[in-house]
């Protein structure tokens, strides 16, 4: 096999942990260039002495620098904010390229069905155009989305029919480490968060869609708790995208009975943000206040985001979370598939839980499509790869899968 070219496209916290595993991991990869507008971003690379590196300063916003940079390359990750994603996704189709995204291509949180029809039609004519040209989009292959997703296949896999499939993503402290009134830290985007924490979800109920809306995420009738042994103690459990997008992806839309995708928080967290919800703390809809407009979610960003309590020290812990629970049928009897990764920062590498289980992914999907693993082409999904291979390499990187399975009791909810 030749030496290849790779580009990444993004330096944040994910890209900075997907780089290390590729200068650890990709030995066939010849040239490595990393774009981003980062001050200091040569001087950083270059630190690294590794000599197939070459840095290049890049502003996204601007067309004809991402196809400068994209040009030519074996596979493109893209690691930049998500506005970036179909942009980026169009022209790698244009050049011929192949591209590992850990972004949504089809918003799943689109409510306008006109908007949702436009944008599956775009992503067809991709997958199309992706095709022709023998190349991959591998879209979603982050932790949530991707980790899970694969995870999900995998547990609908091991049963024969499906009634009840329930899945979990989430990063928060470990226990030890949950000491501040939020009982949370952060590890991604502040105003992602904020935002994340005033957006629609759908269930599935009795076998039918339930619209849950924004400021009802966190509310007590929608909210459950599960008790995971390796946590220390049980987590409160809120519903989080939309489920009817994912059981027409896998599949389920006409068969399964109960359905919800979760996030994760110690006890006492939903209570304060659905307060903080229905107060109108998280609103997006400017406020004019002593001569200034001021959006209320940026503002609890900035007020938490001043904070040393709300970020974690350096020998404290996150926790990555991806559970998927599948109830059904195997074998003519009821029957029940757990699966498990429960990941914690390393700290000798300093990178946090959600930097490897997103940033690793991205690295292990550009360097199964290099070598032939991933053959598919087109946009493929998390879902649609070779599962062993890639929780072997998940596996080497230390996150590790758990599966049990057992008898079923005919419990549909969580």
């Amino acid at each position: 096999m030749g030496k290849k070219k790779l580009v990444q496209l993004g330096y944040g916290m994910q890209g900075k942990a997907c780089l290390s595993d590729l200068l650890r991991t990709a030995a066939n990869v010849e040239e490595l260039v990393v774009a981003d507008s980062t001050p200091g971003l040569e001087e950083e690379l270059r630190a690294l002495g590794d000599p197939r590196l070459r840095p290049v300063r890049l502003d996204a916003s601007k067309r004809e620098e991402l196809a400068a940079v994209m040009a030519g390359a074996d596979v493109v990750i893209e690691l930049l904010p998500g506005t970036f994603a179909i942009g980026v996704a169009k022209l790698a189709a244009e050049l011929g390229v192949h591209l590992v995204s850990t972004m949504y291509l089809l918003n799943p949180g689109e409510r306008d069905e006109s908007a949702r029809e436009a944008a599956r039609k775009e992503l067809a004519a991709l997958d199309t155009l992706m095709k022709a040209k023998d190349r991959t989009i591998l879209q979603e292959f982050g932790m949530d989305p991707g980790i899970d997703l694969a995870v999900g296949r995998h547990c609908l896999n091991c049963l024969d029919e499906v009634r009840a499939f329930h899945s979990y993503g989430a990063g928060f402290p470990e226990r030890a480490a949950a000491n501040n009134p939020l009982r949370y830290k952060f590890t991604w985007s502040l105003i992602g968060v904020m935002r994340s924490y005033l957006r629609p979800a759908v269930v599935i109920r009795n076998g039918r869609a339930v619209w849950i809306p924004a400021d009802a995420m966190f509310s007590a009738e929608n909210t459950h708790r599960i008790d995971i042994p390796e946590m220390g103690g049980p987590l409160e459990c809120f519903p989080n995208g939309d489920s009817s997008h994912f059981a027409r992806a896998f599949g389920l839309e006409e068969t399964v009975e109960a359905m919800g995708r979760y996030i994760c928080r110690w006890p006492g967290h939903g209570a304060f943000w659905e307060t903080m919800a229905t107060c109108g703390f998280l609103s997006e809809t400017p406020l004019y206040v002593n001569g200034c407009d001021v959006i209320p979610a940026a503002f609890c960003a900035a007020l938490l985001g001043s904070q040393e309590q709300f970020f974690y020290g350096k020998q404290e812990r996150d926790v990555a979370l991806i559970r998927t629970d599948a109830r059904g049928m195997k074998d003519g009897k009821p029957w029940r598939v757990i699966c498990q990764i429960v990941d914690r920062r390393n700290l000798e590498t300093g990178f946090t839980a959600m930097q490897r289980t997103v940033g690793f992914p991205a690295s292990i999907g550009a360097q199964m499509i290099l070598d032939g693993r991933i053959a598919q082409r087109g946009v493929v999904g998390p879902e649609e790869i070779p599962f062993d291979a890639f929780r072997n390499e998940l596996a080497r990187r230390g996150i590790v899968m758990t599966q049990e399975e057992g008898s079923w009791d005919g419990k549909l909810e969580p």
